[in-house]
């Protein structure tokens, strides 16, 4: 199963929660919604209230499950018990209803003072005037990560806080490879022609149904890091693609070639673990040895597997991990409505969260490795110990990263489906690579376009 065929933020599990913890549901539909409902949005309007003793209540919107619910909750009574003037009221759901009523909110005038909102569509509600500009406000950004505070500017403003960042990662299960009698990897000078290798060996020497590694290929993630390390990228800052139809050609031929290799799953079989939850995914199920997920979903899949897990570097063309082209991603973003009437408050909120140790200490890593390097030291010995592991290899890579990727366009929403679906039409020989790779950017770029 590939990580990537869910959103950075958006994994499996946790009975359709986040965190790398459910299936995301089809965003060109969502995204197109969004745009519909936000281009009929109209001005004015604003969500948080005064009481008359002067009390001011601020509406907070989140996604996520059980775990996420309790542990922002007392993030917040520890913020109202430092701002007695404040009451925040929580708004949250599951991933799957959260942007169309989040869409539907705007357009009414009715959206929530502070948003936790997602990469994917940050652009698209900031392009609107949707918003708030937190630059202009009291947020001190000084310790933040520079790639994960940049991941939330714009020509528009700083619209985003990063409330935790993660890396693309390849997760190895040892018990897999020690059952086949293959060494790990090093994942600081291996190929791709080496995890080709390295996977087929794992599959010969296991039980049928066993395989070396996932496949890659319903996702933007492994397409971003492939793209990348062949001198090409994702989106350009623009907001245009930044590839042609023969470089997504060439992702998809080296995909063929591995599942003809038997180095990764058939068609059926990448088809069919697609559907699986995390803690059913084939890497915690010991059925492979690799696969592609983001760095905050290592925890949760250590725990499904029993297995203590191994954090990779991404394979590179040169054999050294300095041309990895990794990047820190915003897990997510804190943003507010530009139509709030309290900003100055929504800011001392955000503010809060994004630099207090004591709501580093109650959010833990639930939401990604804490962007404030002072927060992120404070709070290392109450972490889990698969979560240290994830904090230490954000700061390893932190050397070789490569350029902070353009961030993703208006009309980004629809971009996975389509890539999700050429994917399986090339596995099942439906589509030539170079007809996927035509069809599939040309649908791309008017998706982005519209």
């Amino acid at each position: 199963m590939s990580l990537f065929s869910r959103t950075t933020s958006e994994p499996k599990a946790q009975t359709h929660s986040d965190g790398g913890f459910r299936r995301l549901r089809k965003t060109g539909i969502i995204a197109a919604a969004t745009a519909v409902v936000l281009g009929l949005s109209a001005c004015g309007g604003g969500a948080a209230t005064e009481s008359a003793d002067g009390v001011v209540e601020l509406r907070f919107s989140w996604w996520g499950g059980d775990k996420r619910a309790q542990l922002t909750q007392a993030a917040i009574a520890e913020f109202e018990a430092q701002n007695p003037n404040i009451k925040i009221k929580p708004e949250f759901g599951d991933w799957s209803g959260y942007w169309d009523k989040l869409a539907t909110q705007v357009a009414a005038n009715d959206a929530p003072d502070i948003i936790q909102m997602d990469e994917k569509y940050i652009t698209e509600y900031s392009s609107r005037g949707a918003l708030l500009d937190l630059s202009k406000y009291d947020i001190d950004t000084s310790k933040l990560d520079k790639a994960a505070l940049d991941a939330g500017k714009s020509e528009d403003g700083l619209t985003g806080i990063a409330a935790g960042i993660n890396a693309a990662t390849i997760l190895a299960n040892p018990a897999v490879f020690e059952a086949a009698g293959v060494p790990l990897p090093d994942d600081s000078t291996w190929t791709w022609d080496d995890f080709e290798r390295i996977a087929a060996d794992v599959t010969a020497k296991s039980p049928k149904g066993t395989y070396g590694a996932a496949a890659y290929g319903t996702d933007e993630a492994s397409l971003g890091v492939w793209l990348r390390q062949n001198g090409k990228s994702l989106y350009t800052s623009d907001g245009k693609l930044g590839f042609e139809p023969s470089d997504i050609a060439e992702w998809w031929a080296f995909l063929k070639q591995l599942s003809e290799n038997k180095a990764v799953p058939t068609a059926s079989e990448v088809v069919e673990a697609e559907a699986a939850p995390l803690d059913q995914s084939g890497l915690a199920t010991g059925k492979n040895g690799l696969a592609f997920w983001w760095s905050n979903q290592a925890p949760a899949l250590e725990k499904a597997s029993g297995s203590d897990l191994k954090i990779l570097r991404f394979p590179t063309k040169t054999g050294s991990s300095a041309d990895a082209q990794l990047w820190y991603k915003a897990s997510q973003f804190w943003s507010a409505s530009s139509r709030t009437k309290h900003p100055e408050e929504v800011a001392k909120f955000i503010d809060f969260l994004a630099n207090d140790v004591k709501a580093g200490e109650t959010l833990l890593a639930d939401r990604g490795v804490y962007p404030n390097s002072d927060v992120r030291a404070a709070i290392e010995s109450k972490l889990t110990p698969a979560d240290v592991k994830v904090v230490k290899f954000i700061d390893q890579i932190k050397d070789e990263l490569g350029e902070a990727p353009a961030p993703p366009p208006k009309g980004a929403g629809a971009i996975q489906e389509i890539i999700k679906r050429y994917t399986s039409e090339v596995l099942f020989n439906r589509l030539s690579t170079e007809e996927a790779g035509k069809k599939a950017v040309d649908e791309m770029a008017a998706a982005i376009s519209s």
